[in-house]
């Protein structure tokens, strides 16, 4: 008997499309997660009214898991003066998929992505709650560095984590 091997979970990067709409109706994180981030529907709310704001999905076999936008320079101005740089924001995976190594898949998939799409970016940048260990933890893991700089958010202290492209 011959055995198939079928690879699960290929996890992708794409930008956000209507089509996904309902699918991100039913999207969840717990109350603790809720409180670092967006759910993907109302960043996405907030993106359509800014130009410079840009939602992308992470899919797992075409099917949408996580969700990010990726923030231009009226993002990055509050936390580097590289103008430059990209700011990701809103980072989450659905709570029904946590745990699989989407997060990593995902945020190892990042600067390809970043370079293909953003190609004048030298550099991803990221604002963590201090108190968030885990997402700083992961964000570390996936080449993100903390270069000691901080900043005021609405939930406390931010750590200012960046990612080098290598393009610039």
């Amino acid at each position: 008997m011959l055995s198939q091997t079928v690879q699960k979970d290929i996890v992708s990067l794409d930008f956000y499309q209507p089509i996904y709409r309902s699918q991100l109706e039913k999207y969840h994180l717990s109350e603790e997660q809720k409180h670092f981030t967006a759910l993907p529907l109302e960043a996405i709310a907030t993106c359509e009214q800014e130009n410079d704001r840009h939602p992308i999905l992470i899919l797992s076999d075409n099917t949408p898991v996580g969700f990010f936008v990726l923030h231009g320079w009226e993002g990055v101005k509050n936390y580097s003066d590289n103008q430059d740089a990209i700011l990701l924001r809103a980072y989450s995976v659905d709570s029904s998929m946590q745990g699989k190594g989407i997060s990593k898949k995902s945020l190892l998939l990042l600067p390809t992505f970043v370079r293909k799409h953003f190609p004048n970016k030298n550099e991803i940048i990221l604002a963590v709650n201090h108190s968030n260990a885990l997402a700083q933890y992961i964000y570390k893991k996936c080449g993100f560095e903390d270069k000691g700089l901080r900043a005021d958010g609405r939930k406390g202290e931010l750590l200012i984590l960046h990612l080098d492209l290598g393009n610039g």
